[in-house]
């Protein structure tokens, strides 16, 4: 009798111990999150974003610029509410939800250049684990992919 309690218990701490191993394999697969955005050449990071989720939406806020010459920008080529306003915390991407059939992905959202004014549709997808993420801005069939890295 001892031995069988023995296996049940061992058998449930090694249930436990891959639910809390998976949630956090999970947790990390999800773009919430501070990420270092890296410019089109894969070497300059550019800046922070922490992206926030509220109701299964998510959206990103610029919260630093590494360039100190660009640190005081105002976005002067949005054509929206963000026109004139500083890049420096302000909201990028906005409206991305969960893809409902394929759950690594998430899209449907837009994502603003500040440089040059321009709202792209969006999709990101975490990868390595989610220690770095593929971010695609979209217009049509022309896209172009960042991989920004996981700062926590």
């Amino acid at each position: 009798m001892k031995n069988r309690t023995l296996t049940i218990a061992s058998k449930v701490l090694t249930a436990s111990l891959f639910i809390v191993i998976s949630a956090a394999a999970q947790a990390q697969m999800t773009p919430v999150g501070l990420w270092k955005t890296i410019d089109d050449d894969g070497k300059t990071a550019k800046s922070l974003v922490r992206i926030t989720e509220k109701d299964g939406v998510l959206s990103g806020t610029i919260e630093k610029i590494f360039d100190p010459a660009k640190a005081g920008n105002k976005c002067d080529k949005c054509s929206d509410e963000r026109k004139d306003q500083p890049v420096l915390g302000m909201t990028i991407l906005r409206n991305v939800r969960q893809d409902e059939q394929d759950k690594t992905l998430w899209g449907g959202g837009e994502i603003l250049d500040p440089n040059n004014g321009k709202t792209y549709k969006t999709r990101l997808q975490p990868v390595d684990g989610g220690k770095t993420m593929e971010m695609r801005g979209y217009i049509a069939f022309f896209y172009r992919t960042q991989v920004w890295q996981r700062v926590e």
